[in-house]
C-alpha cells in the first residue's frame, strides 16, 4: 500500500543500492521575512556568549502556576498602570492571568489607562481563585468527546508520532502527513525486522506509543525563550474583542504578527520565539498550525499556566539542548557514517545500520556537494555577522552553471562600506537556529562556508529561501549533533 502511494506521487527514486529515497525538493522560490536583501551578503557563524542566551525573567522569577504569585513580603496590595501597560504584562508581574486581574477588579473588558489603580490580590485570595488551565481542561475534555479521532486518524498520527521517536522524521507532526512520510514509513520497514510490513509497524507503534496526546503546561521559566509581546499586539484599542488577550475565543485565531525588519533582527539582544505557540509547536515536533486546531479554545496569547494538548513525541527541551557532552566520542569499533540523500534526506547509519532519517534543505539554490564530506565540531548557540559584501557567485558572469562558495570567515572592512560587522543574535529564531555543525572536503578539518544548522522556520524550511547551509529543524539538528562524531564522513549521493 505504501509503495502503491510512493508511485502514485512519484516521489521515489532508487540509489544504486536499490535503497528508496524521497527525490530533490521543489525549487526555493519566497525568502524569509526580514532577510531580502540580506540573502545577497556574505556572511559567517560568529561565536556567542553564553550569558546572552535566554531573555532575563522579572524578579522575582514567577513560579510556574498562574495562582501562585511573587513572594509576599515584594507584593503590593495595589498596582498603578504605567504607560505602555497591557493586563497581560501586569499578569506576568505578578503571577496572574488576566481573567483573574479582571475578575478582582471588576473590569469588563481589557481597558486600562495610565494612573488607574489596580487591586493586586494576597497570596490566599489568589490561590482560592479558579485556573485558566482547569477550565481550557475541561473545556479540552468536552470537545474530545464531542470529536474523537477515527480510527484511521489516530492510528497514522500515532505512526507518525512513533517514527519521530525512532528518529526516522518526516517533518513537523501535521494532521495530513505528505508524501514523505509514506517513503519514511517504508523506509523503517525496510530496515526493521520487527516492523517489515504495515501490520507489524502498526503493533509496534501501539506499544511504543499508546497514547497519541498528552499535555503540557506553560511553566515561567518558558518565557526566557520566548519574546515578550509588543504594546500593539495586545493593546485593547487595536486587539478586535474576540482576539483580546485573556479572552476565550470560540477558535483561538493566528496571531497576526508584522513580520521583522532586518533592523530589528540586528536590534534583538536574542532571537527568541515570538509567541508560546511557537515555542509550544518547536517543543512537540509539530506544525504550529496544528498546534492551534487541537487548542482552539485557548486564548491568543497563552500565559503561565496555560494547559496544551500536544503529540505524544520525545520533547525537544530548549533548556537542556547544550547538556554537555554535546558530540559523541568516535568508536572504531561501531562506526558512524552519514548520507545526504538528494538534498532533502540526511541518513545516519551506525556500523552499517540505518539509525535516523531527518528532513532537510538547502537555505539557498545552488548549494550542494560531492562525493565524500568530514562532519567537524558543533558549534552550540550560533550568531551570524556580515559586512553586507556581496556573496562571490552573484558577482559571476550570468550562466555559471558551478557557483563557488564564498569565502572563508575573514573580510576586510575596507572592501565594504561598513566600518564593522553587524550580527544577528544568537536564539531559536537565529536563521541558523540553535546548534551549527562545520563541515570539511574529505580528509580535511578546514571547515568549509556552508554547514549542517537548524533553522528558524520549521514550517517553512522547504520553501523558502534563507542564510546559511543545509537545516534541519532545530529539534532534529540536536539530535543530529549527539549522533555524529567528530570526523564522521558524509557522502552524497
Amino acid at each position: 500500500m505504501l509503495l502503491l502511494m510512493l508511485v502514485s506521487f512519484g516521489v521515489l527514486t532508487r540509489s544504486a543500492s536499490g535503497q528508496t529515497m524521497p527525490g530533490k525538493p521543489a525549487a526555493l522560490k519566497r525568502i524569509e521575512p526580514g532577510l531580502e536583501n540580506a540573502v545577497k551578503w556574505e556572511w559567517r557563524v560568529a561565536p556567542s556568549d553564553q550569558k546572552d542566551w535566554g531573555l532575563k525573567l522579572p524578579d522575582p522569577t514567577p513560579t510556574p502556576s498562574p495562582s501562585v504569585s511573587p513572594l509576599a513580603e515584594n507584593r503590593p496590595a495595589f498596582y498603578e498602570v504605567q504607560r505602555g501597560d497591557a493586563l497581560i504584562l501586569i499578569g506576568k508581574k505578578f503571577g496572574m492571568t488576566v481573567s483573574q486581574i479582571k475578575t478582582v477588579n471588576g473590569l469588563k473588558d481589557d481597558k486600562i489607562r495610565a494612573g488607574q489603580v489596580l487591586k493586586i490580590p494576597t497570596l490566599a485570595e489568589l490561590n482560592a481563585m479558579p485556573t485558566p488551565a482547569a477550565k481550557y481542561k475541561s473545556a479540552e475534555t468536552s470537545d474530545r468527546k464531542l470529536n474523537p479521532e477515527s480510527g484511521i486518524e489516530s492510528d497514522r498520527l500515532r505512526l507518525e508520532i512513533f517514527l519521530d521517536h525512532e528518529q526516522f522524521s518526516a517533518g513537523p507532526i501535521v494532521a495530513e502527513p505528505g508524501p514523505t512520510f509514506a517513503g519514511v514509513s517504508l523506509l523503517y520497514e525496510s530496515t526493521h525486522e520487527d516492523a517489515k510490513d504495515d501490520a507489524s509497524l502498526a503493533a509496534k507503534a501501539k506499544a511504543v506509543v499508546p497514547d497519541v496526546f498528552t499535555h503540557y503546561k506553560l511553566r515561567a521559566e518558558d518565557f526566557r525563550f520566548i519574546a515578550p509581546p509588543r504594546a500593539e499586539s495586545v493593546d485593547a484599542k487595536s486587539t478586535p474583542a474576540h482576539a483580546r488577550p485573556g479572552k476565550l475565543p470560540p477558535r483561538s485565531p493566528a496571531i497576526t504578527l508584522p513580520p521583522l525588519t532586518y533592523q530589528q533582527l540586528i536590534a534583538a539582544p536574542m532571537l527568541a520565539y515570538r509567541t508560546p505557540w511557537e515555542f509550544v509547536a518547536e517543543r512537540f515536533h509539530c506544525q504550529e498550525s496544528y498546534l492551534r486546531t487541537l487548542n482552539d479554545k485557548l486564548p491568543t496569547m497563552p500565559a503561565i499556566g496555560t494547559e496544551f494538548r500536544v503529540p505524544n513525541v520525545v520533547p525537544f527541551e530548549i533548556e537542556k539542548a547544550f547538556d554537555e557532552p554535546l558530540q559523541p566520542q568516535a568508536d572504531p569499533k561501531n562506526p558512524v557514517t552519514a548520507t545526504v540523500i538528494g538534498l532533502s534526506q540526511l541518513n545516519i547509519y551506525q556500523s552499517g545500520a540505518l539509525i535516523a532519517v531527518l528532513p532537510m534543505s538547502p537555505a539557498r539554490p545552488g548549494l550542494h556537494g560531492r562525493k565524500s564530506w568530514t562532519i567537524l565540531d558543533a558549534i552550540p548557540r550560533p550568531r551570524l555577522a556580515t559586512f553586507q559584501k556581496e556573496r562571490k557567485e552573484l558577482t559571476q558572469k550570468a550562466g555559471s552553471s558551478n557557483p563557488s562558495p564564498s569565502p572563508g570567515p575573514t573580510v576586510s572592512a575596507s572592501e565594504t562600506g561598513l566600518p564593522s560587522e553587524q550580527y544577528l543574535a544568537a536564539g531559536p529564531r537565529n536563521p541558523v537556529g540553535i546548534f551549527w555543525i562545520n563541515l570539511a572536503k574529505s580528509n580535511s578539518t578546514e571547515p568549509l562556508p556552508y554547514g549542517l544548522h537548524g533553522t528558524s522556520i520549521p514550517d517553512q524550511m522547504s520553501i523558502e529561501e534563507s542564510i546559511g547551509g543545509l537545516r534541519l529543524t532545530n529539534w532534529d539538528i540536536a539530535r543530529a549533533v549527539r549522533l555524529l562524531p567528530f570526523g564522521t564522513p558524509l557522502e552524497w549521493k
